[in-house]
């Protein structure tokens, strides 16, 4: 008696399932980790979230012009607040990271808004998230690789699919945003001096300006 191919698949898939229990329970554990470890880097997107409204509001007091980049920062921020599965937070979190470099970018183009105190201590609140974000990111992205890496395993791919596991998507650093720029603070380059004033007159050394010869 010649046995299909279709039933000896579904003899290897019951014999697995009579073995697996244990490796059944150790997928459920290690879901649930991805999915704590998920928790986490959303308290930290939630706090970056938190800290945009803000920092935009300072931005704005030096830069009005600029609104395609607050409109982009605003977007994101929506697009964030929206996102309902784990993929689309993923995605939309990429978007806010990509938009914030750009916006923190516009401190090195305006002096008054870098001398800001306010904009100082938001853009180091930011930093700080930034870098919890980018630990729980790590954490995250350990427990997706080890329960990915379980599912292909055999006997495990012949039913965990089948029992309703599925792959977890990485949460990556957006691409060409991998940090969130800081704003260097330092007072080694210093605000710009007021230009020097009209005439003919020489630089001279000390940083004066030479009288004019007659």
């Amino acid at each position: 008696m010649r046995i299909g191919l279709g039933t000896m698949r579904a003899v290897m898939v019951a014999a697995s399932l009579a073995t697996s229990g244990c490796a059944y329970n150790a997928l459920v554990t290690m879901q649930e980790q991805v999915a704590s470890a998920w928790a986490q880097v959303e308290s930290q997107l939630q706090r970056r979230n938190d800290l945009i409204p803000n920092l935009v509001e300072v931005t704005k007091g030096y830069a009005q012009h600029e609104t395609q980049i607050f409109t982009a920062v605003a977007d994101a921020r929506a697009r964030m607040l929206a996102a309902g599965t784990r993929d689309q937070q993923i995605e939309a979190a990429q978007g806010v990271s990509s938009a914030l470099g750009r916006l923190l970018a516009l401190a090195e183009r305006y002096p008054d808004l870098k001398a800001d105190r306010q904009f100082a201590r938001l853009s180091d609140e930011l930093a700080g998230t930034e870098n919890r974000i980018a630990v729980e990111r790590m954490r995250y992205n350990d427990a997706v690789r080890e329960y990915n890496t379980a599912l292909k395993r055999f006997p495990t791919l012949l039913y965990a699919n089948a029992l309703g596991f599925r792959e977890e998507k990485y949460f990556q650093a957006a691409a060409g945003a991998q940090e969130v720029p800081r704003v260097d603070f330092g007072t080694g380059g210093g605000r710009p001096g007021p230009p020097a004033p009209a005439g003919d007159g020489a630089a001279a050394p000390g940083g004066g300006t030479a009288p004019a010869r007659p």
